[in-house]
C-alpha cells in the first residue's frame, strides 16, 4: 500500500491518506464512543446522584451529633436540674432562678442550627417562660412526650408549627428525657434544627433533595411544596438500611433517583435521604445528539479542507523551490512570498536569514578592515605620546641641573640649594605617579624636602618636628604616595604664613591599635567654628563650584577608597589655638 502511495503526486496522496486516517477510522470509533458515552454518562449521573446523597449524610451526621451532643449537656447540668426539680415560691422566684441561668440562650446564640430548645416538665410550680413549658394534659397524650418517658434513649421525629398566619413550618426535632432522680418530676428536652439552617447546608441548587425521619413526612425539602408530605418513592420502613438506585417516573416525568438511609448518632431513629435529577436523561440526550453531529462534521469538514490546503501547499512548495534554485545561483535578491508559520515558512525563513548571514559577513569584513586602519593610526598616536612623556622629565631635570650649576658658578648656592630640592621633589612627584604604594619613609623625607624649600622661603619664622613613636617602623610601613604633603603644604601657607615668629609645625606618627594615626598640627590663627564646618563638608562632598579643599578632598576620597570607609581625616581647629589634621589608616 505504501509502495502504491509513494507512485502518486501530492494531491492523490492527501484524498487517499484522508479516506485511510479520517473517514474509516471516524466512522467505526464514532459509532463505538456514541454507544459506550451514553452508558458512561448515565454511571457519571448516577454518581453524582449519590456523591450529593452522601454529603447530606455527612451534613446530618455532623447536626445530628453536635445535637446529641447539646442535649446530654443540657440533660446533665446542675443549674437546669435544680430548676426543674426545685419548688418555687413564686412564679417570680422561678423567673429570677432561670434569668441567673444563661446556658440555654447561648447554645441558640453560639449554634446557628439550634432553632429552638424547649424543656417540658410537669413540675407544677415551673410557668411557661423561656425555654421552660409546662406539662399539660393534652401535651402529656401527645405520642413523643409518652415515648420520651418511656425510654432512656435519644430519638428524632419531624414537627410542624402553625404561625398566626396560617403558615405551616417543619422541623427536625430531637427529642430526649432529663433524667431526675428521686425528684418524682418528669422532664423532656425538645431541640429543633433550623429549617434555613439546613436549606443553606443541603439545598445544592441542582437535584430535588426530600428528607423524612421514620414513619414521619418530609420535614425537609428543596421544593417547598413537599414539605409535610410523603417521600416520592415508596420507602420499605421495615428493611434495615433502605436503599435505591434507578430510574422513576413521577408525575410523567423521568427521574434519576438516589435513596439512602442514615441512622441517626446514638440513636434508632433513621433519616431516608432521596435525591432526584429530571436534567441527567435530558444531558445524555443533548450530549449524545451533539456528539453524533460532531462525528459527521469531523467527516465533512477534513474532506473540503483538505481540497483546498491540497492547493495552498503544492503552491508554496513550489516558490520555496523556486526561491532555493535563485540562491543557488548566487541571485540573493527574493521575494518573501511563503507565509505561515509552518515547517514550509520555515524553511523559507531559514533561506531569508542565511542569506543575510551572508551579506553581514560580507559587511563585517569591510568593517573589519576600516577597524584594523583606524587601530594602526591610534598606536602611533600613542607611541609618540610615550615617547613624548618619556623626553619631557629628562629636559626638565636636565634643565634644573643646568640652572642648578649656573647659579652655583655665580655664588648663589642659596638658589641653588632651592633648585636642587625642586628637581628631587619633582622626581620623587614622577617616579610616585600611577603607584599604589610607597613606603612611609621615602613619604617622609618627600616632606622634609619640602620643608627645606619652605625654610628658605619664611627663614626662622617656623620650625618643625618630627615625632615618630619607637614601634613604627618607616622602611616596614606602605602608604599610598603623595598623602602628607597636601596636609603639609595647607598647614604651612594657611596656618604659619601670617605669623611673624614663633611658628611651630609638629608631626607625630604612633600607633592606636589597630590602626596608625599621622597628626599635622600647627599653632596658627586656627578656624571659627562655621570655617571648620565649610571645610569638612567640601572635603566630603566635592561641589564644582569651588576650587578650595581640592587636595584635602582628594586625599580623604583616596583612603577610603584604599583603605575603606572608615578610614579618612579628621579636623580639630579653634580660633587662635591652631590647626590638627588627623589621618587614621589601618596598621
Amino acid at each position: 500500500m505504501w509502495k502504491r502511495l509513494k507512485s502518486l503526486n501530492i494531491r492523490q496522496q492527501l484524498y487517499s491518506i484522508y479516506f485511510i486516517a479520517i473517514f474509516l477510522p471516524i466512522t467505526i470509533i464514532g459509532t463505538f464512543l456514541l454507544v459506550n458515552n451514553s452508558r458512561i454518562l448515565t454511571n457519571y449521573h448516577h454518581d453524582l446522584l449519590d456523591s450529593d446523597n452522601q454529603r447530606v449524610k455527612t451534613i446530618l451526621f455532623e447536626i445530628t451529633t453536635q445535637f446529641f451532643n447539646i442535649s446530654r449537656d443540657i440533660a446533665v447540668n446542675r443549674d437546669i436540674q435544680d430548676i426543674l426539680t426545685r419548688t418555687h415560691d413564686s412564679e417570680r422566684d422561678f423567673i429570677e432562678h432561670v434569668n441567673d441561668m444563661t446556658i440555654l440562650e447561648q447554645y441558640t446564640v453560639n449554634y446557628a442550627d439550634v432553632e429552638v430548645i424547649e424543656i417540658y416538665t410537669d413540675n407544677p410550680t415551673v410557668s411557661a417562660y423561656k425555654q421552660f413549658i409546662p406539662v399539660c394534659e393534652d401535651i402529656a397524650a401527645l405520642d413523643w412526650y409518652q415515648k420520651a418517658l418511656n425510654q432512656a434513649s435519644v430519638f428524632w421525629l419531624s414537627t410542624v408549627t402553625e404561625d398566626r398566619f396560617g403558615n405551616e413550618y417543619w422541623n427536625l426535632c430531637l427529642v430526649q428525657r432529663i433524667p431526675l432522680v428521686r425528684s418524682g418530676v418528669n422532664a423532656v428536652i425538645v431541640l429543633k434544627v433550623s429549617d434555613n439552617y439546613l436549606k443553606t447546608r443541603l439545598d445544592s441548587g441542582m437535584y430535588k433533595t426530600t428528607l423524612s425521619v421514620d414513619d414521619n413526612l418530609a420535614f425537609f425539602s428543596s421544593n417547598r411544596e413537599d414539605y409535610g408530605k410523603p417521600q416520592k418513592i415508596e420507602i420499605d420502613l421495615a428493611a434495615d438500611n433502605f436503599s435505591f438506585r434507578g430510574d422513576v417516573i413521577i408525575d410523567g416525568i423521568r427521574y434519576m433517583a438516589e435513596v439512602s438511609t442514615q441512622r441517626m448518632y446514638q440513636s434508632e431513629s433513621k433519616v431516608y435521604i432521596t435525591v432526584l435529577d429530571n436534567e441527567a436523561y435530558r444531558n445524555i440526550r443533548n450530549i449524545t445528539s451533539t456528539s453524533l453531529a460532531i462525528i459527521i462534521l469531523s467527516i465533512i469538514i477534513p474532506g473540503i479542507i483538505i481540497h483546498f490546503f491540497t492547493i495552498y501547499f503544492t503552491r508554496r512548495i513550489f516558490t520555496l523551490r523556486e526561491a532555493m534554485h535563485r540562491v543557488s545561483q548566487e541571485d540573493y535578491v527574493i521575494t518573501d512570498s511563503v507565509k505561515g508559520a509552518d515547517e514550509v515558512s520555515e524553511a523559507f525563513a531559514d533561506l531569508e536569514i542565511m542569506v543575510e548571514q551572508i551579506k553581514e559577513k560580507d559587511a563585517r569584513m569591510y568593517e573589519t578592515l576600516i577597524k584594523e586602519k583606524d587601530l594602526e593610526n591610534e598606536q602611533q598616536v600613542m607611541e609618540f605620546k610615550m615617547l613624548a612623556s618619556q623626553i619631557n622629565p629628562h629636559f626638565l631635570y636636565n634643565a634644573l641641573e643646568t640652572i642648578r650649576m649656573k647659579a652655583f658658578t655665580t655664588g648663589d648656592k642659596e638658589v641653588a640649594t632651592a633648585i636642587k630640592l625642586l628637581g628631587k621633589i619633582m622626581r620623587y612627584v614622577l617616579e610616585n605617579t600611577g603607584t599604589n604604594f610607597t613606603t612611609l619613609e621615602k613619604e617622609i623625607s618627600h616632606i622634609e624636602t619640602y620643608l627645606a624649600i619652605q625654610k628658605l622661603r619664611f627663614g626662622e619664622k617656623f620650625v618643625y618636628h618630627l615625632d615618630v613613636a619607637p614601634e613604627i617602623s618607616l622602611q616596614e610601613y606602605n602608604i599610598l604616595p603623595l598623602l602628607l604633603q597636601p596636609v603639609v603644604e595647607n598647614a604651612v601657607l594657611h596656618g604659619l604664613e601670617e605669623m611673624e615668629s614663633d611658628g611651630v609645625l609638629r608631626i607625630h606618627i604612633y600607633q592606636e591599635a589597630p590602626n596608625l594615626i599621622i597628626e599635622i598640627k600647627d599653632n596658627g590663627g586656627g578656624m571659627t567654628a562655621q570655617e571648620l564646618n565649610d571645610l569638612k563638608q567640601s572635603i566630603e562632598i566635592r561641589s564644582p563650584e569651588k576650587s578650595t579643599s581640592i587636595g584635602l578632598y582628594n586625599i580623604n576620597q583616596r583612603m577610603k577608597l584604599c583603605y575603606g570607609e572608615q578610614y579618612g581625616i579628621e579636623i580639630v581647629s579653634n580660633p587662635g589655638a591652631g590647626t590638627c589634621v588627623r589621618m587614621m589608616l589601618p596598621v
